[in-house]
């Protein structure tokens, strides 16, 4: 949706994030008769945005790519632009409660601006942890943009069996995903742990609980730290470590967990964050207050940063609800 946008003084809905779960609320609120503006700072934001196939996507019979996703999202929102406007590149910078609803700072086209909506849905998502090497997260992109290295188990275990996989981490995160995979029969799995002592964190009766596992099933680590990858023509993932001694396999997986779970504007709005630091909602994607008093009126929380699987469909299903309940209980 390129071109100008003209922003109203006020919406029924203010939705931070045009990732799948923000596209999905805008094209229902539309539908459903209300105004939005979505404030998005880019599909590149997406987590999905670089994954080359995903397999999971009602109404696709073959894997489809999640920069096609979010475009057909797109052009499925265009045609209610008289209803939402989409504002992009935009970041979101704070938002707080007002009588009426609420309000939200975002810096768009060299300024700060301030919208205004009687609602308001937080989608703006998480941002996974990228393996580094030498500093830079540049290194690796060309095997996670082929879908090589890997980031969802839920997305792409499917893809493991009878294949030789290497989960990137080092502590009891990267542990427990590596007896996860598991399940869907690689032929084998080892664990880099980049140059960090394994298991370092976890707590001594946790640590020798998981390394008796992971013996049992065959799972080794290996300390030394990466230096560099290969093997991106033959599809393979190969990895040169500061030993001196380089690995090969078919499939990366990274067990690094979350860099960011942009906890700010939750916070600032009193939301209730859970112990894995998502914004906790009831299953109406109603956000529960931090001082348990209940679900705060109007404010909405869906996709990745609520509680719950990490997944497109349940994203679309979170939106779904965010917005149908704002129709029915609070606008």
């Amino acid at each position: 949706m390129p071109g100008f946008v003209r922003l109203r003084e006020a919406y029924d809905f203010v939705i931070v994030g045009g990732g799948h779960a923000g596209l999905q609320a805008g094209l229902k609120a539309a539908l459903l008769q209300y105004t939005a503006v979505v404030v998005d700072r880019g599909p590149k934001y997406s987590r999905s945005y670089y994954a080359p196939r995903m397999a999971n996507i009602p109404g696709f019979a073959e894997p489809v790519s999640g920069h096609e996703l979010l475009d057909r999202q797109l052009a499925a929102l265009k045609p209610h632009e008289e209803r939402v406007s989409y504002v992009s590149p935009a970041r979101a910078v704070a938002a707080r409660r007002t009588d009426g609803g609420f309000e939200v700072d975002f810096e768009w086209l060299g300024a700060t601006r301030t919208v205004r909506g009687r609602a308001l849905l937080l989608a703006h998502g998480v941002v996974d942890r990228i393996p580094s090497v030498g500093g830079k997260i540049d290194p690796i992109f060309p095997w996670a943009n082929q879908g090589i290295v890997m980031f969802c188990v839920l997305c792409d275990g499917h893809e493991l069996p009878g294949q030789t996989v290497a989960v990137i981490g080092s502590d009891a995160f990267a542990a427990r995903l590596a007896l996860e995979l598991l399940h869907f029969r690689p032929k084998s799995v080892e664990i880099l742990t980049h140059g960090e002592p394994f298991l370092a964190t976890a707590a001594p009766e946790e640590r020798a609980d998981l390394e008796r596992e992971l013996a049992e099933h065959g799972v080794r680590w290996v300390e030394p730290a990466m230096t560099a990858f290969h093997g991106i023509r033959e599809k393979r993932f190969g990895v040169a470590f500061a030993d001196g001694s380089r690995r090969e396999f078919d499939r990366g997986f990274s067990g690094l967990g979350w860099y960011d779970r942009h906890q700010e504007l939750p916070r600032q709005l009193g939301a209730a964050i859970d112990a894995e630091g998502y914004v906790a909602t009831d299953e109406d994607s109603r956000v529960l207050a931090a001082d348990g008093s209940g679900p705060i009126p109007g404010l909405y929380c869906a996709g990745d940063l609520r509680s719950g699987w990490n997944q497109i469909p349940e994203a679309w299903a979170t939106a779904e609800r965010a917005v149908i309940d704002a129709y029915a209980r609070y606008l």
